[in-house]
């Protein structure tokens, strides 16, 4: 973790802390500052050795709060951080991960049950004392314990968005040894897949020790767990991080083998078979000639190993990108010439899915209209949230305040140097309709994304229904995050994903691929249906701050899973041709 994630997690628990303490206001002013700390750009560390003040040229900190994070860095905590624990002695974020479970929820739990961590919880959940506490009940108790259950499995895999900049970092760090002559990250994190269960990176270098020894003196190195000749393990960054070395002329078809997936390597490895070949870590091998008593990993005539096109090339097959390795016919697609000619960050000429303070966001309108043409957006479009049920309370619009707002933009389009639209982020309620919103304002929007925030199906049904009501609106333009999942936080609403994309298809109604890497929603297999019922893709951040823009690229890998091409995909198209999908 780094130091401004650190220190905005420990911003969010004290926030948590005095939320449960009973306080309205103060736990949405560190909230605040904990997410602009941590998109900061800059080391915070090196502010706060400048002092509280320094600290300060970050926007929502002021004098108290910088105040904090100095003492933070100096001495790992500071002293109201302690009081609060003390007067609630609970491990917070452990507790607060479970889904339905604030940090109210958390003080009643420990007035009444002494409840302090995530094993307290799933003991009293399992003894049924939750439901005999007042307010509580059973269905409650019940849930409670289904999500403490998600959240172990949650807890052994990392978000994408914490371990691919981790190992960018790492290989970036490896590059500059002398020793090292190639270095790539394998795999899962090399395939773009949501969660990781670790980092893996390859290195080609005939020194692997060497290597090994400028990973474990790494600065953001905290543990060495073991150190060799091929591999070595580290912990950073709380994670565990597995180098591999291989010798130069061996490192295509390694980091063919170790980027995966193994469903995909052992498709391909039966392809090979059929051929009269065999491809392993090592290369690929004419074994036709060789005796059936042979043993050994590089018996037969080597066809190919330095690079990974050279490998596939020896099976007779295109080159496969690494994302589209899951073993969902993407070998059958290559040797048929089929392969999708996959959407790239480049392609993608705007979002369609962003927020400002005026709902939930951290920064004004010309301000996230001005990041998103610093982007290199040709068009944004503001998608406060509207009144409603959901996760956002009291912050959304009123008709009355979205008119007052389509005021405020044109005005902002007026000076804007790329085209600026205006819509809304509405909830989509338990039966499909989309609620809060007029269909008079509905109308006048230039867009309309509609999300389900609320009833996400703790019962485990399917909600195919309600989804396929939502995109049939006459006004939906675009489903937002239609499972309405939370990685390692809230499971996935349930749903048919093909029956969803095909009434999407028939409606005209563009499916979104949230790129916050804690959605990811659409996620591969999804967007595969969707592209292949011929629905439209909305590749969009959810921007709530101008840092996330950069949340881009992981919902553009994440339609490469799904094999989107740029022609699927709504705002990789001219704002023209957006105007016309949309009326």
């Amino acid at each position: 973790m780094s130091r401004n994630a650190a220190v905005a997690s420990v911003l969010e628990e004290y926030a948590d802390l005095l939320e449960a303490q009973g306080d309205d206001y103060r736990p949405n002013v560190y909230r605040r500052a904990a997410s602009n700390v941590r998109d900061y750009p800059e080391d915070v560390a090196a502010l706060a050795d400048e002092g509280a003040e320094a600290v300060q040229r970050i926007d929502g900190v002021g004098e108290g709060i910088a105040e904090h994070v100095v003492d933070y860095l100096e001495t790992g905590t500071f002293e109201e951080l302690e009081d609060a624990r003390a007067a609630l002695p609970v491990e917070m974020a452990e507790l607060t991960s479970v889904e339905g479970v604030g940090p109210k929820t958390v003080r009643k739990l420990y007035d009444a049950l002494g409840v302090e961590t995530l094993d307290d919880l799933e003991s009293a959940a399992e003894n049924g004392e939750i439901k005999e506490v007042k307010g509580f009940g059973a269905k409650t108790e019940a849930n409670i314990l289904e999500h403490v259950a998600f959240v172990r499995r949650a807890q052994e895999r990392e978000l994408l968005g914490d371990t691919r900049p981790l190992a960018d970092d790492i290989v970036d760090y490896l590059a500059d040894a002398a020793e090292a002559e190639r270095v790539e990250a394998a795999g899962s994190v090399r395939r773009w897949r949501e969660t990781n269960g670790d980092v893996d990176v390859l290195v080609a270098s005939d020194a692997g020790e060497a290597v090994g020894e400028s990973l474990a003196a790494w600065e953001r190195t905290e543990e060495t767990i073991e150190t060799g000749e091929t591999k070595t393990s580290v912990r950073a960054g709380g994670m565990r991080v597995d180098l591999r070395v291989v010798v130069p002329e061996e490192f295509g078809a390694a980091l063919q083998y170790f980027t995966g997936s193994k469903d995909h390597n052992v498709t391909l490895r039966n392809h090979a078979i059929e051929q009269g070949k065999k491809v392993n870590e090592y290369g690929v091998f004419d074994v036709s000639d060789v005796p059936e008593d042979a043993s050994g990993q590089r018996v037969g005539e080597r066809l190919a190993a330095e690079s990974e096109s050279d490998v596939y090339d020896a099976l007779g097959l295109p080159y496969i990108p690494p994302e589209l390795r899951e073993d969902r016919g993407e070998i059958d697609a290559a040797r048929e010439g089929a392969l999708p000619e996959l959407l790239t960050l480049d392609d993608v000429r705007g979002d369609l899915h962003t927020h400002t303070e005026r709902s939930d966001g951290d920064a004004s309108l010309a301000e996230m209209v001005a990041a998103a043409a610093e982007f290199g957006h040709d068009y944004v479009c503001i998608t406060d949230h509207a009144d409603g049920p959901g996760v956002f309370g009291d912050s959304g619009l009123s008709d009355a305040e979205l008119r007052e707002q389509a005021e405020r933009v044109a005005a902002v389009r007026d000076d804007a140097d790329i085209d600026v639209l205006h819509g809304v982020e509405a909830n989509v309620d338990v039966d499909g309709d989309v609620v809060a919103v007029s269909d008079d304002v509905l109308a006048d929007l230039d867009l309309v994304v509609a999300s389900p925030h609320s009833g996400l199906g703790d019962d485990g049904g399917d909600r195919t229904e309600r989804l396929v009501t939502a995109v049939e609106h006459p006004h939906v333009d675009v489903l937002g995050h239609p499972s309405g999942r939370l990685i390692n936080q809230r499971p996935a609403m349930e749903f048919d994903a093909a029956a969803l994309a095909a009434a999407a298809a028939d409606a005209g109604t563009a499916l979104e691929v949230n790129a916050n890497y804690h959605r990811l929603d659409l996620w591969g297999s999804a967007v595969q249906a969707a592209v292949e019922a011929g629905a439209t893709i909305a590749v969009d951040t959810d921007a709530h701050s101008p840092a996330e823009f950069d949340n881009l690229t992981y919902g553009v890998h994440t339609a490469r899973r799904g094999w989107a091409e740029a022609d699927d995909v709504l705002n990789a198209w001219p704002i023209g041709e957006v105007r016309e999908f949309l009326h």
